[in-house]
């Protein structure tokens, strides 16, 4: 009995993997698709856009807290089981959905995870399958912990079904996962603990913008934070859970009801058997040329999370990916080039964090001659209005050319102004042409002018 045989094989049903999935389908292609969960990926499934809508009703409270004594005179009052079942309506219909739009195409559906046989061969759901080629879109998945008793702690998904809060939460790890989903649970009431191993939150970020997040964290939402320390158990007690970790020499612990691990995400390749598919790997995911082509297997392809470009892991950047994966199975006698423009990355903590371009040590490393200006503005209109405490900016201007190479904000519409810099990057505007642009006031895309 032959093999089932396919032009083109996608593991993973997240935005590269449909992305490519669907490209191929509809040029005539011969496709299947297999994912070990449910359909769609993590970011609409278990992740940014779930995790969002929690964020959302977060900025009720935060908004309606500062406007106490102007004009607010009660609070609103927070339900978190409606706030559940409101997400539920953002995530529910995903998965079959997803399936639905791959069915029409007539791709073919396996609902586990395949393993390589050889260069070319695959074993799913018990069938051994063969493709011209396989592209591997698996994206990333939480990082082990590897420490005594790690099954105790819950991770990010698991915060998003939770049917009710409890009192306390230790979070390990204080990267963008953990910080924005520390904001969440503390302003619901919880209080939360932090442990990480580095000496402060979002080590990624520009340490002067992460210092006004700790600020907030600290003071208004009484988040406590251990750095420096290295999580070594998670002790299950009669109620709740003590970790304890070790803090330059010496043992520390806090104890929870909840521990979650967000010490950040890994690539899900492990149940994959690359080294039987010859199929080069590093710690960042499947290693690729410019071309999104694994290095030692050509007819292999990787897109999204899993792939060890240039590409940060964000929804955007798989998107943009899989459109390169799919021109080169498509069109393979002139092969497209994986380019990446300025890519924009925002925290979703109250207020927002948000980066673009280049830290100071990187434009320094480059050989920038550069302008830096960087200024804590709570008396800009925006923030006043709304009495905001924490708006601050700081930018970096290249002084030979007038072109901004780096922007890094905290406020509370830091996402969409990251946006205004990001066009101005990928324009190519400098700052005189910013400045003369005429923009509706009052608006916070209006302060990029103030902030060049």
């Amino acid at each position: 009995m032959g093999f089932k045989h396919f032009d083109v094989f996608v593991i993973g049903t997240g935005t590269a993997g449909k992305g490519v999935a669907k490209d191929c389908a509809k040029a005539g292609w011969k496709v299947a698709i297999a994912d070990n969960r449910e359909y769609g990926g993590t970011c609409p499934n278990r992740g940014c856009d779930p995790k969002k809508v929690l964020v959302g009703f977060t900025e009720i409270i935060d908004r309606a807290t500062k406007m106490q004594s102007k004009g607010i005179t009660k609070m609103p009052e927070v339900n978190w089981s409606d706030l559940m079942t409101f997400k539920e309506t953002f995530v529910d219909a995903i998965p079959a959905a997803t399936e639905k739009d791959l069915a029409a195409l007539e791709i073919k559906m396996y609902h586990q995870s395949p393993k390589f046989l050889d260069e070319n061969t695959l074993s799913v759901e018990g069938k051994t399958v063969t493709a011209d080629k396989i592209v591997i879109a698996t994206g990333n998945k939480p990082m082990p912990l590897r420490i005594s008793s790690e099954e105790h702690a819950l991770f990010s998904e698991d915060f998003l079904d939770l049917k009710e809060l409890p009192e306390t939460m230790i979070f390990i790890g204080a990267g963008y996962i953990g910080m924005e989903f520390a904001h969440i649970a503390a302003r619901f009431g919880v209080k939360v603990t932090m442990m990480d191993f580095m000496p402060g939150p979002l080590s990624n970020f520009d340490e002067d913008m992460v210092n006004y997040i700790q600020q907030v964290s600290e003071d208004d939402l009484g988040i406590e934070f251990i750095f420096n320390a290295e999580v070594k158990e998670i002790e299950k007690l009669q109620k709740n859970f003590r970790v304890k970790a070790n803090q330059n020499g010496k043992e520390v612990s806090a104890k929870a009801e909840m521990v979650f691990n967000t010490a950040g995400r890994v690539p899900s390749i492990e149940d994959l058997d690359l080294e039987k598919g010859n199929v080069a790997f590093s710690k960042k995911g499947i290693t690729v040329n410019e071309f999104l082509q694994n290095t030692t297997n050509k007819n292999i392809y990787a897109c999204g999370d899993v792939s060890d470009s240039e590409g940060l892991p964000l929804t955007p950047l798989s998107s943009q990916e899989s459109k390169v994966v799919s021109a080169n199975l498509l069109n393979s006698k002139e092969p497209k080039k994986a380019d990446y423009p300025p890519q924009p990355t925002v925290v979703f903590t109250l207020p927002k964090l948000a980066s673009v371009g280049l830290s100071e040590k990187e434009a320094k490393e480059q050989g920038y001659d550069f302008e830096l200006e960087h200024k804590l503005v709570p008396e800009w209109f925006n923030a006043k209005h709304i009495n905001e405490k924490i708006y601050a900016y700081k930018t970096l201007v290249d002084k030979k050319t007038g072109l901004v190479i780096g922007a890094h904000l905290v406020g509370p519409e830091a996402s969409e102004i990251i946006n205004m810099f990001v066009m101005a990057m990928c324009g190519k505007l400098d700052c005189e042409t910013l400045k003369k642009m005429i923009f509706t006031y009052p608006s916070w895309a209006s302060d990029i002018k103030g902030m060049v």
